[in-house]
């Protein structure tokens, strides 16, 4: 029976989300050696490996192979990273080997702000083409108007 006076906890964060992917191994050296998550365990038998997210009391990455069916979710998770990790985030994935990617998917070379917030972000696929986002929120007023622009834009207005 639900009670409306009931009053649900207070939402402190989100701990742990879960994606789809084609291949297990693949995606946890992904993950570990490109985004830099930390292995937290493995269940073969089940195909699903853990990660993660900063510590143990912060969050964690479910990963659960489905193999090459050709029904595939393409989705989307936004990792919270500083400011300098955003901005150093092209050239490192490049490094790496991985396309940096702007708001709508085109190739980048520098993050981009999203003004309605405001946050830096850069975007990029892991190995099922799932988007990935590195972002941090800006001190910054936010600014509506700005809509979606590279953080050169954003910087050059101020």
């Amino acid at each position: 029976m639900i009670t409306e006076n009931a009053a649900m906890p207070r939402v402190l964060g989100l701990y742990e989300t879960h994606l789809t992917v084609a291949d297990l191994k693949t995606s946890v050296d992904f993950y570990r050696d490109v985004v830099g998550l930390e292995p937290a365990a493995t269940f073969e038998e089940r195909k699903v490996a853990f990660l993660w997210v900063d510590d143990r009391k912060t969050g964690m990455l479910g990963l659960w192979e489905t193999g090459s069916s050709p029904l595939k979710m393409r989705l989307h998770i936004a990792f919270r990273v500083t400011v300098d990790g955003v901005l150093q985030a092209p050239a490192n994935l490049k490094a790496k080997g991985v396309e940096p990617l702007g708001f709508t998917g085109q190739a980048a070379i520098e993050p981009v702000v999203l003004g309605w917030m405001p946050a830096l972000s850069i975007y990029f696929k892991d190995p099922d083409g799932h988007s990935i986002e590195f972002i941090s929120l800006l001190d910054d007023a936010p600014d509506r108007n700005f809509g979606v622009r590279p953080f050169s834009e954003w910087k050059a207005k101020a």
